[in-house]
């Protein structure tokens, strides 16, 4: 007989809880919900169009795992907001119910011998790679949320690998486990009897909570997460819910330019002698050579106006701003294109790994893309990226650039 005091004996774990129908619900709930995370996280992904440039990869080691990276759209403009809010709020939400379905299952992480036949050593290589890869991308997002970058490498890199580590071992994982979950299920709502299996105890304690109880408090952890998340990718009253993310409460000042910044002028080492109006040019290159803007040249341009919002790889988001300026289709047309081409958008920025950015021809194109000098109806602030910024719909924050000192058309 097993000694009782190892985790490896099943009648070391006494919760009355554990069982085949409350894996399975926990593990239903997560098929669902890590499959929509998954797919967001590639659309989120794929919107920084990493195949247009270099400059754009953040994964240049990516090979077939790039192989369903497309050209991301300007329509609808609101496209990177819903599916960056959507992957961020979701992932937070989900956290308690990773967390209780961890739990139920701790006792396979111990089960000796390790293997006793091919199919079960692949199902403990499967869950140790499961177990291991979901900590791992909760755990870098969470962090990535909360802009505390302590990655031995860069984010983007670690999460669009660990991505497709951790969601083939789910797949593999789910095919092995779905028909049982399945049953399970279907015994519960039929009010029988579940599978005995390892997870239920032979020497169970006396219950503290009943099932129902459980599945309560998993749900009110996650309902109470999604309230005070969420409301940083809406406006007013809703965004001061989200106590628990940064940019959430109350926007950051007042007037036209008292919305959501990112970094400051003062974290991108921003020199003000720079962008003053007596010294700053906006350089732009092209067939038809080097022109230099400053900004009272850029004002006597045609000036177009666009509602857009500004979205984040946080999850967090602004309202429509209200953004007038010079289309990018007509800077392309200054640097002698006919038709708009691919754009490298260089800042004034000092450090950062987004100080330069490649655009795409469709994203020159569109008639909303604008190289903004006013936002409701002022200038923008320095914060805001005075004395001029890439304005985009439906590109993710980082490719609007601030502070624009080079604009570069042509082939990337």
């Amino acid at each position: 007989m097993r000694d009782l005091r190892l985790p490896s004996s099943p009648g070391f774990w006494r919760s009355p809880l554990r069982g085949p129908g409350f894996t399975a619900v926990l593990g239903i709930v997560l098929l669902v919900g890590i499959t929509v995370l998954f797919v967001t996280g590639l659309l989120s992904y794929a919107a920084y169009n990493p195949n247009l440039s270099p400059v754009n990869d953040m994964t240049p080691d990516k090979g077939i795992l790039g192989f369903y990276l497309f050209s991301w759209p300007t329509s609808p403009y609101w496209l990177y907001r819903l599916n960056q809010g959507v992957h961020v709020t979701l992932g937070i939400t989900l956290v308690p119910v990773l967390l209780a379905k961890l739990w139920s299952v701790v006792p396979r992480l111990f089960t000796l011998p390790p293997a006793r036949s091919a199919a079960h050593a692949l199902e403990r290589i499967s869950l140790l790679l499961l177990v291991g890869g979901a900590l791992f991308q909760f755990a870098t997002g969470l962090l990535n949320v909360q802009l505390d970058y302590i990655f031995p490498g860069s984010f983007y890199t670690l999460h669009f690998y660990g991505a497709w580590v951790f969601f083939a071992a789910f797949v593999a994982h789910a095919a092995l486990k779905l028909p049982t979950a399945l049953r399970n299920l279907r015994a519960l709502r039929a009010g029988g009897r579940e599978e005995e299996n390892d997870l239920v105890s032979p020497r169970p304690a006396e219950p503290t909570v009943s099932r129902r109880g459980a599945f309560a408090l998993v749900g009110g952890a996650s309902l109470l997460l999604f309230v005070t998340s969420a409301g940083r990718s809406f406006d007013g009253a809703l965004r001061q819910t989200a106590l628990l993310v940064p940019h959430g409460g109350p926007e950051p000042g007042s007037g036209p330019g008292g919305f959501q910044i990112n970094k400051t002028a003062q974290y991108a080492a921003i020199d003000t002698r720079e962008t003053a109006d007596d010294t700053w040019r906006l350089v732009v290159r092209g067939p038809a050579g080097v022109v230099r803007l400053g900004r009272p040249e850029l004002l006597r341009m045609p000036l177009h106006s666009a509602a857009l919002p500004i979205a984040c790889v946080e999850g967090w988001s602004t309202s429509d701003q209200w953004w007038r300026g010079v289309r990018l289709r007509d800077l392309a047309a200054l640097a002698g294109y006919d038709e708009p081409a691919d754009v490298l958008v260089e800042s004034l920025q000092q450090r950062g790994a987004f100080r330069r950015a490649a655009l795409r021809a469709n994203q020159v194109a569109d008639p909303r893309s604008l190289l903004a000098l006013d936002v409701n109806g002022e200038p923008l602030t320095l914060d805001h990226g005075y004395p001029a910024r890439i304005i985009v719909p439906a590109a993710p924050g980082v490719l609007n650039t601030k502070w624009v000192a080079r604009m570069t058309f042509g082939d990337l």
